[in-house]
């Protein structure tokens, strides 16, 4: 997921829960090194964390862990829910270990059956974070068992929008978000990300529309109201995915191309015409692209977050549509996914880090390598910024890679610390013993734990056995330690730099200082990246006056820009900027993207004027917003 930098899409609300008893069954063997990491345990400060533990999950792989799924779905918009069953095929650890526990939330069970006959089963207590526990008992030599169910009109993990929240404004949409624990919303599994399953579907949708999932799509299947898909690959349950809308395809590569509505599907192949660029230089630089297909789907801009990585289809919002390929990193992030978090993937929610701080590295890395080092020291500044801000806010705890998550709602461990702190760590590895090498490290990381789910401590375990054994003069344990389990960033880590950030500090400056008048700052060659430094390290007090000229100089209220609009918008709330208020109301109310509204409802919630305004958009934009948007923001507002 695209959650980092100036496209961070934060989405924090502490909650406490119980916690599964489940323990791991993580293999963190390679074909290169062997490696034993699975029964380490970490010391904090407060207790100690089972590695490889999965507190956000009731499921039981230790004891029978699922290896396939297969869908039958379909999607009726009238009630809003997915309808029909899912058949399990799974392994046992024991042949007497006959209980297999799911992970469900506010599903409508209507059976469970092994070959046609039901067997029983019983909803354990409702947590209202974790959904409720599927108990089934399995008769002796079953291998495979099939759930009839149906999803609530609620689901946390799907949107249901109505013909006037898309952009033709003629046909309804549907779409899924599983991450961190939602796949458990339209699907009863196991909703861990160490257990991976090959998965196929059969979905059924009114015939004009066409069904889309993380798995293989043929561009060329005809609209007949049922589609059919294979994931040959095993994946995580957080990667699955569907969406459902009146889509069109356009390549854009040999194996890339564009899903959208027809009203965006010209432009979105445009602005994104670069994928097959980036996909070809991190094949070359990681390794071979292991998942057929890379597509993209443009969703409504309800969807509340940035990018997700579903495999072979990575769901984007249209607010990196901007016309100049300026946020197109985002999609380098998504891309990179493709070897970091969905080839090798963290085993639980603690363990993120190795799928952003990774991911984030590979994106800085892909955005060097299609459009040059000046663009990528800009964007790694900025992205050292916001880690910088994050460092200063978050509670130390927060501030730690390995992060303590128990007891807390997982969407909590989404900061820029797992992917700023996480790149930044890299970019020092990178750094102590050269490029060349670490590169060679790199592919051969995401060699030897392809397709499986691992930890913190079995990476720290192949760290001893490969780069600290190979450079033990110029790496360190403990220091690694430190990034890894210390909250803040490390004494002596790398800074970025940009000598393009040195004029606009100078620029800022005189302008502040009264020397230049706002009209006579000469930005035509500026990008978004300077005009979101400039905006971003302006005073947090600025006049009427002030703003007014900055306004009336570059139309900032008007920008089609999303980023650099809501830049501006923040600098407008904090200092009571009426001109700008119309627009504010209306972006709060046309985008779900939860990076770019959250920080607007905080900041508006700080006065009672600002909440008042805020609830009153936040009440219009409801219905369309994503289940996740709403449970992010109304504590701003209520």
């Amino acid at each position: 997921m695209k959650n980092y930098t100036w496209l961070v899409a934060v989405m924090c609300a502490p909650v406490l829960f119980a916690c599964s008893e489940q323990t791991s069954e993580i293999n963190a063997e390679s074909s290169a090194v062997q490696i034993d990491a699975t029964n380490t345990e970490v010391t904090d400060a407060s207790s100690r964390i089972a590695s490889g533990v999965d507190y956000h999950s009731f499921s039981n792989p230790s004891d029978i862990k699922v290896t396939h799924l297969s869908l039958n779905l379909s999607a009726d918009f009238d009630s809003k829910q997915l309808k029909g069953d899912v058949t399990l095929d799974f392994t046992r650890s024991k042949p007497t270990n006959n209980t297999l526990v799911l992970d469900t939330r506010g599903l409508d069970i209507a059976s469970v059956s092994v070959d046609g006959e039901n067997v029983p089963f019983r909803l354990g207590e409702r947590d209202i974070d974790l959904g409720t526990p599927l108990h089934i008992t399995l008769p002796e030599a079953a291998n495979q068992v099939t759930v009839a169910y149906s999803t609530s009109p609620e689901a946390s993990g799907v949107q249901w929008l109505t013909p006037a929240q898309t952009a033709g404004k003629q046909h309804p949409f549907l779409f899924t978000q599983a991450q961190a624990v939602h796949a458990r919303s339209f699907i009863p599994l196991q909703d861990s990300p160490q257990v991976r399953v090959t998965y196929d579907a059969t979905i059924k949708t009114p015939p004009s529309l066409l069904a889309v999932m993380s798995a293989s799509n043929d561009p060329n299947t005809p609209r007949d109201g049922e589609y059919s898909f294979t994931m040959p690959q095993p994946i995580p349950s957080y990667l699955i995915a569907l969406a459902i809308g009146d889509l069109q395809f356009k390549a854009m590569g040999a194996r890339t191309g564009v899903y959208a509505e027809p009203a965006l599907l010209e432009s979105a192949a445009k602005e994104f015409e670069d994928t097959e660029a980036m996909l070809e230089v991190t094949e070359k630089t990681y390794g071979p692209y292991q998942w057929d297909r890379y597509d993209l789907l443009i969703l409504p801009p309800s969807f509340p977050f940035g990018g997700m990585e579903n495999p072979r289809l990575s769901f984007i919002t249209p607010t990196v549509i901007a016309g100049d390929k300026s946020l197109v990193s985002l999609i380098a992030h998504e891309l990179a996914h493709s070897w970091s978090g969905n080839t090798v993937t963290n085993a639980t929610w603690r363990d993120l880090w190795l799928n952003e701080g990774f991911t984030t590295y590979l994106t800085y890395r892909i955005m060097e390598m299609v459009y040059g080092n000046d663009r990528f020291k800009k964007e790694a500044v900025l992205g050292y910024q916001d880690l910088q801000n994050d460092v200063a806010a978050l509670e130390d705890n927060d501030e730690i890679l390995a992060i303590d998550l128990r007891g807390r709602n997982p969407d909590d461990v989404f900061s820029n610390i797992p992917y700023e702190k996480g790149a930044l760590f890299l970019r020092e590895l990178e750094h102590r013993i050269g490029r060349d090498n670490f590169d060679a490290f790199l592919m051969q990381y995401f060699k030897d734990f392809a397709f499986k789910s691992i930890t913190t401590d079995t990476f720290i375990a192949y760290l001893d056995k490969t780069l600290l054994a190979q450079y033990p003069d110029k790496l360190d344990r403990m220091r690694i330690q430190a990034w890894i389990f210390q909250p803040g960033i490390p004494k002596d880590a790398p800074v970025p730099e940009s000598n393009a950030f040195d004029i606009i500090d100078n620029t800022r400056a005189a302008w502040l200082r009264g020397d230049v008048m706002a009209r006579d700052i000469d930005t035509q060659a500026w990008t978004v990246h300077e005009w979101l430094y400039f905006l971003n390290n302006l005073p947090v007090a600025l006049s009427d006056v002030q703003l007014a000229a900055l306004d009336n100089a570059f139309a900032l209220t008007a920008s089609k820009n999303n980023e650099i609009a809501h830049s501006w918008l923040m600098i407008a709330v904090q200092n009571e900027y009426k001109p700008a208020y119309e627009r504010l109301y209306s972006y709060l109310v046309s985008i779900g993207r939860n990076k770019l509204v959250k920080p607007l409802y905080r900041e508006l919630s700080k006065t009672k004027e600002g909440k008042a305004f805020a609830k009153k958009a936040f009440d219009e934009a409801k219905p369309g917003y994503h289940p996740l948007t709403v449970r992010a923001n109304e504590g701003f507002v209520n």
